[in-house]
């Protein structure tokens, strides 16, 4: 299949995740995120979407910023497959611009959640490892560590362009980065887990080589002292 859309012209950055509980803090955020040129995106979760509403949410984003909204359900793509469709239009009409998606529920799923979005001019993300320990079962979880690199093999041949993977774990982004990923040309490697949950730009951009890569980061922004110091802060760790 023909490589799909990319969330960005940028060969690297800040994605501003907006856990944030009210839509004037989503607006402070936006606005403080438009003022670094480093910042290429704002992402917000089920959270905000559910109490709001998605288009409320990607409207108070565009009314302060021209930043792209990506939505992260937490976690889609782990429905049966005739659900990507609505959930793509869903997401079309709020206007939000790229979605991420943890195709756990398999293939056919992934297949059609990611058709879906493609369909309706949206930019899938596709989740492979998460931050938090206890995932994989190696670590103690439940999800099996040959599924992350069948997902990103299925995913590359759909298409998508764009994968998340934990930049507190360097060694697992290294391992896709130069592994089944080298053959996307580059990549789009978006990475949380930068700032509160211990990750740092520095290796995390390092292991992400030789892709595009994008630090998430939240917390370690919105709950700061001085959110724009702090943003600043990152991104000239992004521009080094």
């Amino acid at each position: 299949m023909t490589a799909g859309p990319t969330l960005t012209t940028r060969d690297r950055g800040i994605i501003l995740a907006a856990d944030v509980p009210s839509l004037d803090g989503l607006a402070s955020l936006a606005r403080v995120g438009a003022q670094v040129p480093e910042v290429v995106a704002v992402k917000v979760g089920f959270s905000l979407g559910l109490r709001f509403g998605l288009h409320a949410v990607a409207d108070t984003v565009r009314n302060v910023s021209s930043l792209p909204v990506i939505y992260d359900h937490q976690k889609a793509a782990t429905d049966i497959p005739a659900m990507g469709r609505p959930f793509a239009e869903t997401c079309r009409e709020a206007g939000v611009r790229g979605v991420i998606l943890f195709p756990q529920a398999g293939p056919k799923t992934l297949e059609a959640f990611v058709s879906a979005a493609l369909d309706h001019e949206l930019v899938p993300i596709v989740g492979l490892v998460m931050t938090h320990p206890g995932y994989l079962e190696s670590d103690g979880g439940f999800i099996t560590d040959r599924a992350p690199g069948a997902i990103c093999e299925a995913a590359t041949e759909l298409g998508v362009r764009a994968f998340v993977l934990p930049g507190n774990k360097p060694d697992a982004v290294a391992a896709f980065s130069k592994g089944t990923l080298m053959g996307v040309s580059p990549a789009e490697v978006m990475m949380p887990g930068i700032g509160a949950q211990g990750g740092t730009i520095s290796e995390a951009f390092e292991a992400a080589k030789p892709h595009h890569p994008f630090a998430i980061i939240g917390s370690a922004v919105y709950r700061a002292a001085d959110p724009l110091e702090a943003l600043k802060g990152f991104a000239a760790e992004v521009r080094t």
